[in-house]
């Protein structure tokens, strides 16, 4: 079967750098990613874009994962549907973005989720559009290996307890799932992809 995800795609897609940008420029003129343009969302935007910049500042790459990904020889896209406003895609996408950044063989091409509405219904988590999703193929002939997302298992699990039994507000689980975010730092994520890793080069 074809790959939904062509070369077009990798083309168009931004690197952190440009994604980063991106949002910081639309903030400029109080807008947001996505087709969603509410004040409620430029708000989530803001918020998500001081996160992204404490995690660029304070996310250190486990040892061990470094080894890993300097041993890594796949040539990899890492391509991320993701969208500013989105909480756990500021909470994980910075970490992600220093993964790659640590291996000369992994190129990071974020696409935008309203954008690519054909990749993201190939990779619906439980019927759902989540994200972030990450989708790993082979450069050579984009062949997939493995897929990613939308969040760490512990904070999934979180999420799909409150969905299950939820005395909690939407806002008050917000909160609850970012305070795990700050105290996990990123370690989870990074002990997912150092396992990931290990199964992809094979």
């Amino acid at each position: 079967m074809q790959n939904i995800i062509t070369r077009k795609h990798i083309e168009k897609s931004l690197s952190y750098s440009e994604y980063r940008n991106l949002v910081e420029e639309l903030l400029a003129k109080n807008k947001t990613t996505g087709t969603n343009q509410s004040e409620a969302y430029i708000g989530y935007t803001k918020l998500n874009f001081q996160r992204m910049e404490r995690l660029e500042k304070t996310v250190k790459l486990l040892p061990e994962l470094i080894d890993v990904l300097q041993e890594f020889s796949t040539p990899l896209y890492w391509v991320i549907l993701a969208e500013a406003w989105c909480g756990d895609v500021a909470q994980n996408l910075p970490v992600i973005a220093k993964i790659t950044d640590a291996s000369p063989n992994i190129e990071l091409c974020i696409l935008l989720r309203d954008e690519n509405a054909e990749i993201m219904d190939a990779y619906l988590t439980n019927g759902a559009r989540s994200i972030p999703k990450l989708i790993a193929l082979k450069q050579d002939d984009l062949s997939e290996i493995g897929s990613w997302g939308p969040r760490p298992q512990t904070a999934q699990n979180m999420l799909l307890e409150h969905k299950k039994n939820a005395q909690e507000t939407k806002e008050e689980f917000s909160k609850k799932l970012h305070a795990w975010y700050g105290k996990d730092k990123g370690n989870e994520l990074q002990q997912e992809f150092l396992e990931l890793l290990k199964y992809w080069q094979k």
